[in-house]
């Protein structure tokens, strides 16, 4: 009988199973990897929501793209890596593992084709642990809203979210030496968290008066006789409209706003502030370039620790899931492949 490993797929809207499927076998060009862990994201909740993003056959979708693993099979053709190699996924470059691709990290052994190409599999360095590497893709995603924002040390920054993203892009901005950092959001537990990352002052969106606060903390100009904040960059790691109409109203000549959470609902904005007072807004998606950058950054000692809440052996699924789905007690949510 041949060797079987567990597997989480998604079935259809909230339906979600840890399977037994056939052990992964390498081609040519492939790896197999022993999952180390693995991070719920936020787009896995969306996933499960919608009912997943069915296969080219129809089939179940595999979840899981946040991971890192050790090498315990390769291809004839991949000649970069050995077995053992401790390594990081970037599932964009993987064929969209987890996000519509065939294979999945919610698992103990993981397929990770094309593993040959540079860039798919990134060796971990020896000083971080398998939970670290992890934290590398949505890291990636933080990262790269940053390179989009073009902060720079001494220029203030407000963060609109303080999910996984909105911490990750906390740490990444202390790590670039910015130190006047705002964050707003709705949970306690996930400012508390965004001040032991760095963050300089958290408003609490659901108790304080955000603008007024915003504008305490980093000062208040007048453009065409209208108050606004001071700040020089705002990252929309939040994804709700009336946020981002609020900083396009809100903020002051020249500002910088990047949007790097995922918007469900369109925003009706005055586009009038956009020209008059001379914005730029731009998107940021993935991580083009950014996974070396991440893995560097935290070899250097940066912690991100705090960003990680909660840890489940893969057999907890669901208590994982249901952990993470409740934003206002949970920061990164981490599936460890451990056997019990």
């Amino acid at each position: 009988m041949s060797e079987t490993v567990e597997q989480v797929f998604v079935h259809g809207v909230d339906d979600v199973r840890l399977e037994q499927v056939a052990a992964p076998q390498p081609g040519e060009n492939d790896a197999v990897l022993a999952v180390s862990a693995c991070g719920i994201c936020g787009s896995d909740l969306a996933y499960i929501a919608m009912g997943g993003l069915p296969g080219p056959g129809g089939e179940p979708m595999p979840l899981g793209h946040e991971l890192s693993g050790r090498i315990e099979a390769l291809g004839s053709g991949v000649t970069q890596l050995s077995v053992g190699d401790r390594v990081v996924v970037n599932p964009v470059a993987a064929g969209n593992l987890g996000n519509g691709g065939r294979e999945g990290g919610f698992t103990r052994r993981l397929l990770v084709k094309n593993a040959h190409e540079p860039g798919v599999l990134l060796p971990l360095p020896d000083g971080l642990s398998d939970e670290q590497g992890a934290l590398v893709e949505p890291l990636g995603v933080a990262m790269h809203a940053v390179n989009q924002s073009e902060a720079l040390p001494g220029e203030r920054v407000v963060v609109f979210g303080a999910g996984p993203i909105g911490l990750g892009v906390v740490a990444v901005l202390r790590y670039r030496g910015v130190e006047h950092i705002t964050v707003v959001d709705l949970s306690a537990r996930r400012l508390d968290i965004a001040q032991r990352l760095g963050a300089s002052a958290t408003i609490n969106a659901g108790r304080e008066d955000v603008w007024a606060q915003i504008k305490s903390a980093q000062g208040e100009e007048s453009v065409h006789g209208m108050p606004v904040a001071a700040s020089d960059v705002f990252i929309d790691a939040a994804g709700v409209a009336s946020v981002f109409r609020g900083i396009v109203e809100n903020c002051k000549f020249g500002a910088r706003i990047v949007v790097v959470a995922l918007h469900k609902d369109e925003a009706a904005i005055p586009v009038f502030h956009i020209m008059a007072k001379e914005l730029t807004i731009r998107g940021s998606m993935a991580y083009p370039k950014e996974f070396g950058d991440v893995i560097a950054m935290l070899d250097s000692g940066l912690d991100v620790g705090p960003m990680v809440t909660h840890r489940f052996p893969l057999s907890q699924f669901d208590a994982a899931l249901a952990v993470a789905k409740q934003p206002d007690q949970a920061g990164k949510v981490i599936v460890t492949m451990a056997s019990t």
